[in-house]
């Protein structure tokens, strides 16, 4: 079946590539070989491999290498084990940044130790399913592909085989987040240049772990066993963990992110299957695009917003005091019991000006 897929699927790509005029394509390709060249090694979330803000340079060919591994993986503090899917080993996949008229260029290794066929579908990509028709492989299988980054803004990629397969690899894992910058680099509603002193990225997952006759989450040997009972849990649109970054507490405690008074993040949320609503307890959004496209205004002063499932959008704060700041999904029961929140650690100087504790607890004077 898969083999007689990737057969049709390279005929269908071989047929695109013959439809071309000859001499263009040539043309395009000389055009593109002469173009420098930058080998980019991607980070695990939140973090985002080192870019430049503001493109310093003509457009370039931007190359990544993305393994995919299927591991098993613990995601809350019971010890719930999950047969996971992922881009270079994390959840979500890693983020990418280039610039509007850069080449993408990926090469896409299925490790040989994997049990799947997977590929990847570029939301920021046009045509060919995103790329999902000509990166199909088997376990012990790369391809390479490339495409021009056209539109700026954030945008998922994710697996998409075929099928039910879609929404189960998406669901186990796979998926990430490609960050296509203006050239000139952010700006305002004005259009007055905007920038960051550091970039996270965080990644919602919702996952459908199956449990058994008396409730306990059920743990499978292999992906392909627990298909049949994921899928049926699945099929009941009701997720038993809602997590950041492939697990509860993924990003709290230790792994808080960490920030200073008076430095500005950007904030990259994605949701490859659900929609979600950020909130940023005791901050704002100074400048959001919900819609994750640079190309229009931000919204200004928001105090939660709405990333739509099957996107990826971005915000802008600068921190002003000190302390934990609770970033989570303002589903509070998603939050809360389902395990959709997330830290930042903030140091520096208290401003009694922005709050003040006017008087300390105490009992209630009786008159």
């Amino acid at each position: 079946m898969f083999t007689r897929r990737q057969a049709l699927l390279g005929a269908a790509a071989a047929a695109m590539l013959a439809a071309m005029p000859p001499l263009a394509a040539a043309a395009n390709e000389a055009e593109v070989a002469a173009l420098p060249r930058e080998k980019v090694t991607l980070v695990a979330p939140p973090f985002v491999h080192a870019h430049e803000q503001v493109a310093t340079s003509g457009p370039k060919v931007v190359e990544f290498t993305m393994p995919i591994v299927e591991k098993k993986v613990v995601i809350d503090d019971e010890g719930t084990e999950f047969q996971a899917m992922t881009f270079n080993g994390s959840m979500p996949g890693p983020m990418m940044v280039v610039h509007e008229g850069d080449y993408v260029e990926l090469t896409l290794i299925n490790l040989e130790t994997n049990s799947m066929p997977h590929n990847i579908d570029f939301h920021a990509a046009t045509g060919a399913l995103g790329g999902g028709a000509l990166t199909l492989i088997n376990p012990g299988e790369q391809v390479k592909l490339r495409f021009k980054a056209t539109r700026t803004g954030t945008f998922v990629y994710h697996c998409a085989p075929e099928g039910a397969m879609i929404p189960w690899h998406v669901v186990s894992g796979m998926s990430g987040t490609i960050m296509v910058l203006p050239r000139d680099g952010l700006k305002n509603e004005k259009g007055e240049p905007v920038r960051y002193d550091q970039a996270f990225y965080i990644g919602e997952n919702d996952f459908y772990v199956p449990r058994d006759e008396d409730g306990n989450f059920k743990t499978y040997e292999s992906h392909g066993d627990s298909y049949a009972d994921t899928l049926e849990v699945m099929k009941g649109l009701i997720p038993t963990h809602v997590v950041f970054n492939g697990a509860k507490g993924a990003l709290t405690g230790d792994n808080a992110m960490k920030l200073k008074v008076g430095e500005t993040v950007l904030i990259v949320h994605s949701q490859a299957n659900r929609d979600t609503r950020p909130h940023l307890i005791g901050g704002h959004g100074d400048y959001v695009w919900e819609e994750g496209k640079f190309a229009n205004p931000p919204a200004k002063d928001l105090e939660t917003w709405f990333i739509r499932g099957g996107s990826a959008g971005a915000a802008l704060y600068t921190f002003l005091q000190p302390g934990v700041y609770a970033y989570v999904n303002h589903n509070l029961i998603e939050a809360v019991e389902l395990g959709a929140t997330a830290h930042f650690l903030v140091e520096g100087e208290w401003d009694d000006d922005l709050m003040k504790q006017v008087e300390a607890p105490g009992p209630i004077p009786v008159n």
